[in-house]
């Protein structure tokens, strides 16, 4: 494969590059990837990973290391603009994933789709092949295999070739699972969709369209899971740790 990436305008975080497209353009980026069979890390970013990211070298390296990081938490398109390189517009990774599968579904592409319960993996790709008849939904399992199977995971998908693998494992295991093997799956499009399937499969709801707008997504998202408290306290400390930083946080690392 041609490994040779189209070039976007990013703004830089922590050495962490964030494309500054907005969602037409992210979709047409990662259309000619998957035409042209240049493998793509797809990381949909917000400010929990990004405090992950400053204190895991390992998690850093993932994110430094994806071919596309696109700024899925609103925290991050206030951070772009507070330090003066605005980002186009907030790209939501599940209406991403949507706007994938659209295109997915004009061109046939071949999906796989990995992570999650066995019973929410089977779920939503029941919903998703009903919604997108044309797509090739090729295969589909649970997220729940220790390190020793891996292997055995990667060939199995290997064997059916998908244009784009879809993951939903848990913060730390994602994005780190997709760097450390995409070059041994190759594929065009690789991304994370953290609880998309649990939204689709109907285990959880997606806030609604004033709340989005209000950018409290998040506190929706607490509302349903109140496990997620202690995650969501790296919220208030990106903030100020982006205000801290506001002169250096563009360097490079």
């Amino acid at each position: 494969m041609d490994k040779t990436q189209t070039k976007f305008p990013t703004v830089t975080m922590y050495g962490i590059d964030v494309s500054k497209m907005n969602m037409k353009e992210t979709v047409q980026h990662l259309t000619e990837a998957i035409q042209h069979k240049k493998t793509h890390q797809v990381i949909t970013a917000n400010p929990i990973m990004f405090m992950a990211a400053l204190n895991d070298a390992t998690f850093a390296k993932a994110m430094q290391s994806a071919e596309l990081v696109v700024p899925d938490g609103t925290g991050l398109v206030w951070a772009a603009d507070y330090i003066g390189q605005p980002v186009k517009e907030r790209v939501p990774g599940f209406d991403l994933m949507f706007e994938l599968l659209k295109v997915a579904n004009e061109k046939q592409w071949k999906v796989y789709m990995l992570g999650t319960t066995a019973e929410v993996i089977q779920g939503s790709s029941a919903k998703l092949k009903m919604q997108f008849p044309n797509v090739q939904f090729v295969g589909a399992r649970d997220g729940y295999f220790s390190e020793n199977e891996d292997m055995q995971v990667i060939e199995d998908i290997l064997k059916l070739s998908p244009d784009l693998l879809f993951v939903a494992r848990s913060v730390d295991t994602q994005e780190p699972w997709i760097y450390k093997y995409k070059h041994k799956l190759d594929i065009p499009v690789m991304m994370g969709v953290g609880g998309s399937f649990d939204i689709i499969a109907g285990k959880l709801k997606r806030a609604p369209k004033w709340m989005q707008k209000l950018r409290l997504e998040w506190f929706y998202r607490l509302l349903q899971q109140p496990s997620r408290y202690k995650r969501m306290l790296d919220l208030p400390k990106f903030v100020f740790r982006v205000k801290k930083d506001k002169h250096i946080i563009t360097e490079k690392r």
